[in-house]
């Protein structure tokens, strides 16, 4: 301890070092852009938006205001404020870390994850395959739920995220997909249980969402509002929609204006794997049109 507070002394009285003029090299303003660089990503990382995010900017303007009046002071020869004011800021910064214990604690964790330097560094390379399947998986797992326990739901798959689905009218989620929060969505009696569900690759963009009601005339009348919805939206993007209906817990989906009923759970999930391809984008448009065939050809 009076190691450390006879350093932050030597620096503060060392008249060589307040009056000497200040010169930086390129290879300083790498290290204080390598500093700056490391102190945003663990802030971004661990800090932002929890509980500590307002103690942090309070003690680094705090650190930065007493820094600068113990500087003065001392610039001005009144050493005893001076010293008083770096006592302070060194107890403040010895003190950070039992303040921040369980964001340190969250941290060290986190570092020893086995794939830390994969998810953290090198995300580029990160299989989509892996993430296409966690979407499948969870997919498929809330539909099948609500099939059993008669839910509604309607969900449109987006290839290519475009707003003006839900721009207007809509809530903006832009939340991880999770079986979880689709039946928390989906839960009868909340506000955005009667809408539409906008996903595109791992993300729920948007719930609530109010869709264009196709105007087929041939269509039968026992299709409801949520198959007319899925149809009408179908018809005018390439967008998938998913439904499943509150009356039978019967499961559909409804590609470039064509409905195809589900009664195998197995085969929904095959469908869906080829709708959410990690193929190339030419692969995919024709894996995409050999699948409306097929539905064709089966009406």
């Amino acid at each position: 301890m009076d190691n450390i507070l006879k350093f932050y002394s030597n620096i503060f009285n060392n008249p060589e070092l307040i009056n000497s003029p200040v010169s930086f090299t390129l290879k300083d303003i790498m290290q204080v852009l390598i500093v700056i660089f490391i102190l945003v990503f663990f802030y971004v990382r661990f800090i932002k938006n929890t509980q500590a995010e307002k103690l942090v900017r309070g003690i680094l303007l705090f650190i930065m205001a007493a820094w600068i009046f113990s500087a003065v002071l001392i610039w001005f020869h009144f050493e005893i404020l001076g010293q008083i004011a770096q006592y302070l800021l060194t107890g403040i910064m010895l003190s950070l870390v039992i303040v921040f214990q369980p964001e340190l604690r969250r941290l060290l964790v986190h570092l020893g994850q086995t794939n830390f330097m994969a998810k953290n560094f090198f995300w580029f390379k990160q299989n989509p395959k892996e993430q296409k399947t966690n979407v499948v998986k969870e997919l498929t797992e809330a539909v099948k739920y609500c099939s059993r326990v008669k839910r509604g739901a309607l969900i449109v798959i987006q290839k290519t995220q475009d707003q003006s689905f839900y721009n207007e009218v809509g809530t903006i989620i832009n939340a991880n997909i999770s079986a979880e929060l689709i039946l928390t969505i989906f839960f009868p009696n909340t506000p955005l249980h009667d809408g539409a569900m906008v996903i595109c690759d791992d993300k729920i963009l948007a719930a609530g969402v109010l869709l264009p009601l196709t105007e087929d005339p041939k269509l039968s009348w026992r299709y409801g509002t949520r198959h007319r919805a899925a149809i009408g939206a179908s018809e005018i993007s390439d967008s998938a929609c998913i439904i499943v209906s509150e009356e039978t817990g019967d499961i559909s989906i409804a590609i470039d204006g064509i409905l195809r009923k589900y009664d195998d759970i197995t085969k929904f999930k095959e469908d869906l794997e080829k709708i959410l391809s990690v193929e190339t984008a030419e692969k995919m448009d024709n894996a995409f049109i050999a699948g409306l065939l097929k539905l064709r050809k089966k009406q």
